[in-house]
């Protein structure tokens, strides 16, 4: 039911966004219980011009490799879970693709589960 979308800066290492693809995932069904198959994911590389942030915004000081993590999901995880979450995704990037701790930045959306249609035209979770 969550759809990720992640926003890079272009990496010459055309597997790299990928990989932080697969960290995400693997976070999600660590951390709030994503189903296996339930991967659906933007991974999306931006030219100087089209990729803005703020390099020390709250204190945190971040670099060229600021990695935008954007999840839409259904609502009712606890504050404890986002919280897993947030820890899972930073140190798995760190550990597997050497991203800074300090570059990660994540944001959730919430949506109720009537608001998904997984193909075909039909509400899956409507009841």
């Amino acid at each position: 039911m969550p759809i990720v979308r992640i926003d890079i800066k272009k990496n010459p290492d055309a597997s790299y966004a990928k990989r932080l693809g697969k960290v995400v995932f693997d976070s999600m069904k660590a951390a709030i219980n994503v189903p296996d198959k339930d991967n659906f994911q933007v991974l999306t590389e931006h030219d100087d011009n089209h990729f803005v942030y703020d390099p020390t915004y709250l204190g945190i000081n971040r670099t060229d490799g600021v990695v935008f993590i954007q999840i839409t999901l259904n609502e009712g995880r606890t504050t404890d879970q986002k919280k897993l979450l947030y820890k899972t995704i930073a140190e798995g990037l760190n550990r597997e693709a050497g991203v800074r701790q300090e570059d990660v930045f994540i944001n959730l959306i919430e949506v109720k589960k009537e608001n998904w249609s997984f193909g075909g035209g039909v509400a899956q979770y409507a009841t």
